[in-house]
């Protein structure tokens, strides 16, 4: 009953009136009276305002219980009693509250790693140590929470297995000197045999970095791993000397042929100009054979005049010098007597217009003697 209704004990405990106003308060006190008063005034400790108390703690609780923050890393499983029901994307979300539904959040972005040293038996019987790096992450949050008891144990377990078969099919040769090609296949049979098991990973990736022979054995493989070392060594350096060779090669074949070609383009210009020409002194023959003749003559006496030096005689006779085989210039100036005896002369009646083919010179006492003080004049 209001404590301003008629008939009501206004000098009560003081339940269901309005709060007293305090001489002097201020404006955060009469709230707070008024809250003192909405839950029970003063002190009373009625039922009314116990009940108010457990609605308004029932109300904050599924307030709190329905609203689900996802942040981005993570994806967040919603379940209704028990069953699956949604994947919660990044973002805030509302749901009912428990027992209704519950969500379990799930890291889908970590990168997790899984890293151990395995001892495996090769084909060839030979028993190393093997060290595996294994990266994942969740991929199906649904699979990882229901698909598997524990998805990371069963992918440890799956990642030893895989490898030991690997390597189990493989000589100790290829585990040593060649792990990358092992640890491809190796990563695509884990990742088959995850989605198998429904584990909901996703392998990012799978290395063998160290693979360790007995340390019975040590010294030996390290010479091996030397003489392998050395092997790519040459084979990389005659691999570079063949890349810097073979273009040379080609580019010197390439200029013979081009010297070659050029050669026979030169060849069979001349001949052809050469066959031009003399077709041309054909018809010139025929028209003047006697002009013909003697022009040809005259052009052959320069060309050979020009080619050789010229003797003057003591009877003023002009004799040509016709150089002997192997004869030198050096040699033909030490001594221009003996070159003038040694040496054949043509006198121009040799060479006259009139016949086909020079005379023959004459015999060394048949030739004119050179009258006494006047000197050979070379010019």
């Amino acid at each position: 009953m209001a404590w301003n209704t008629p008939g009501s004990d206004n000098s009560g405990s003081g339940r269901g009136r309005p709060p007293r106003r305090r001489p002097g308060g201020n404006g955060i006190d009469d709230v707070l009276d008024r809250l003192r008063g909405l839950f029970g005034g003063q002190g009373g400790g009625g039922g009314g305002g116990v009940g108010r108390w457990v609605l308004l703690v029932l109300a904050l609780w599924l307030a709190f219980n329905s609203f689900l923050l996802v942040n981005e890393q993570q994806r967040a499983v919603v379940l209704r009693f028990g069953q699956f029901a949604r994947i919660l994307q990044p973002g805030p979300h509302f749901k009912l509250p428990w027992p209704f539904e519950t969500a379990i959040k799930i890291n889908a972005t970590e990168i997790k790693t899984f890293g151990t040293n395995v001892p495996v038996l090769t084909s060839d019987e030979n028993i190393v140590q093997v060290e595996i790096n294994v990266q994942y992450r969740v991929s199906d949050p649904q699979k990882y929470v229901f698909g598997s008891r524990d998805a990371n144990a069963m992918l440890q377990q799956a990642a030893l297995s895989t490898v030991r078969e690997q390597v189990g099919r493989s000589t100790l040769d290829t585990v040593l000197g060649a792990r990358n090609a092992l640890a491809v296949s190796a990563r695509e049979q884990l990742q088959n045999s995850l989605d198998a098991y429904r584990t909901g990973l996703v392998v990012t990736e799978l290395n063998l970095p160290n693979a360790r022979p007995p340390e019975e054995v040590k010294p030996a493989f390290d010479d091996v791993n030397s003489a392998q070392q050395d092997k790519d060594r040459l084979i990389s350096e005659a691999e570079a000397y063949a890349a810097q060779v073979v273009p040379e090669a080609r580019g010197q074949a390439a200029r013979v042929r081009t010297v070659a070609e050029g050669y026979r383009d030169a060849s069979v210009s001349r001949a052809e100009g050469d066959a031009d020409r003399f077709s041309l002194l054909v018809d010139q023959y025929k028209d003047a054979p006697e002009v013909t003749r003697k022009r040809l003559w005259l052009e052959t006496v320069q060309e050979v005049l020009s080619g050789n030096r010229k003797v003057v005689g003591g009877d003023s006779r002009q004799l040509i010098y016709v150089p002997m085989d192997g004869a030198t210039d050096g040699s033909a100036r030490s001594s221009g007597s003996t070159n003038t005896s040694s040496a054949p002369l043509l006198t121009p009646e040799m060479l006259s217009p009139d016949t086909s083919t020079i005379a023959p010179s004459p015999s060394r006492t048949e030739r004119t003697p050179r009258p006494a003080g006047r000197p050979e004049v070379n010019r």
